[in-house]
């Protein structure tokens, strides 16, 4: 799909409200998460137990693509917080929903994310999953705004992201935007 199509289907979708602009196509994204998808399989011995351990909502998508292009076992499971609601800048509080069921004792844990923008959320979780005593937590995420000082620096990052806000490939704005297949500016 041309960005041109992408953008006149949000615009049909969601009316006034839709994309200023095509940030990372659809091939861009599919070829960096393929990458990256590599770069995780190789960086884990065989005998590694390896758990990604996906942030939702925003990164259903990725962490989809993301898991069929690691070529390892692994296992999946999630956690979900709260810190944006519905507006565009976090609200600085970060609200646990959901907490993985999986135990991360001594197992090999890849938190992955959607976005790393403000870092409040990272920097909230971090020091909760190192109580759970992994054997070891890396962070991978899609976007990075590189803005923010983290207890943890993502050792895989997919693109840098501008300082735009930014939707699409699962990143919402409510609960719009998530469907379309590129990542967009609002």
């Amino acid at each position: 799909m041309t960005a041109a199509a992408i953008e006149a289907l949000a615009r049909s979708q969601l009316g006034e409200e839709s994309l200023r602009r095509i940030v990372f196509s659809e091939a861009m994204i599919e070829a960096r998460v393929a990458e990256m998808g590599r770069q995780i399989g190789d960086a884990y011995p065989p005998d590694a137990e390896v758990l990604i351990l996906g942030l939702l909502k925003g990164s259903f998508i990725f962490i989809a693509d993301l898991v069929r292009r690691i070529p390892r076992p692994i296992q999946v499971d999630f956690i979900r917080v709260s810190s944006y609601g519905t507006g565009t800048v976090s609200s600085g509080e970060v609200q646990l929903l959901y907490d993985p069921r999986a135990d991360l004792q001594d197992r090999s844990v890849i938190l992955v994310e959607d976005i790393v923008d403000s870092g409040t959320t990272m920097n909230h979780l971090i020091p909760l999953l190192l109580d759970r005593n992994p054997a070891s937590l890396e962070v991978c995420t899609l976007l990075h705004k590189r803005r923010a000082q983290l207890r943890l620096e993502p050792r895989w990052v997919g693109f840098d992201a501008p300082d735009e806000f930014v939707v699409g490939y699962g990143l919402g704005y409510g609960e719009d935007f998530r469907h379309l297949p590129c990542i967009g500016s609002i």
